[in-house]
């Protein structure tokens, strides 16, 4: 197991636990030693979320959504950020791209430049 995936399963670990600090200082630390890393953005982000750090889970969240556009739960989970941050418009966006993908259409990111 790498050092990666080995600081993923501690993070998910603390995050059970209710660790929720600890749990996002390992989830930083997966996606430093991989940036490329979607599952460690995602949760990071979804820690970050539930610590009240609106601004910088939505950062995340973008990360995610980047990596994987296509995928269902990281629009969902975007959204959620957005709507939590008030910004209901782009909450709506990420909730169409949500839709979209659960109707089995794909998401075009090229266009967001």
């Amino acid at each position: 197991m790498s050092e990666r995936d080995e600081l993923f399963d501690e993070a998910n670990g603390c995050l059970a636990l209710g660790d929720l600090e600890e749990a996002a200082a390992l989830y930083r630390r997966c996606v430093a030693i991989d940036p490329e890393f979607f599952d460690g953005w995602h949760a990071l982000g979804m820690a970050l979320l539930k610590l009240d750090q609106v601004k910088e889970a939505i950062g995340c969240g973008l990360q995610a959504t980047t990596l994987r556009p296509n995928d269902l739960l990281a629009w969902t989970s975007l959204s959620q950020m957005y709507v939590r941050d008030g910004n209901i418009p782009e909450a709506e966006a990420a909730k169409g791209n949500a839709r979209i993908l659960s109707l089995g259409g794909k998401v075009d990111r090229s266009a967001d430049g």
